[in-house]
């Protein structure tokens, strides 16, 4: 029999996100590496599956515009939809904020998955720290998905 796990996503401390950013993205690089100058102004979510802290994605904004930064599963826990819920969640919520696009850099390897949620590649693409990255965006203005 499948257990389920119970699933709570939040908002939390920008310090909270760090171990599992640097356990996932950048294992080989100096642990400061992976905090963001601008960390303190962003908001920030982390995905709970039986309290512990599976996932975490952190979102900024100019105006209408959302980034978000840092988007990370640990690697046990990747392929049990976790990203999944914790995209739509951020989707839904910056709707919910009046935000009319929201974008990534997206790692190209990753980029298949955001395509699902109806993201766009633009022709923006660069090389950081050895991979590459393409700017990826979904236009929310138009969009009726809830």
């Amino acid at each position: 029999m499948l257990k389920m796990s119970q699933i709570q996503i939040e908002q939390i401390r920008y310090e909270m996100t760090w171990k599992i950013r640097h356990e996932v993205m950048y294992p080989d690089l100096p642990f400061d590496s992976i905090k963001l100058p601008n960390d303190a102004d962003g908001i920030h979510f982390g995905l709970y599956a039986d309290d512990y802290l599976t996932s975490v994605v952190s979102l900024f904004n100019d105006h209408t515009n959302y980034q978000f930064r840092k988007f990370a599963t640990l690697d046990k826990d990747q392929g049990k939809g976790y990203g999944t819920l914790l995209l739509k969640y951020i989707i839904n919520y910056v709707k919910q904020l009046g935000a009319e696009r929201l974008w990534c850099n997206a790692r190209v390897s990753a980029s298949p998955f955001y395509s699902k949620f109806d993201f766009v590649k633009t022709d923006q693409v660069f090389t950081s720290e050895g991979l590459d990255f393409v700017i990826m965006e979904l236009q929310l203005n138009n969009s009726l998905e809830s």
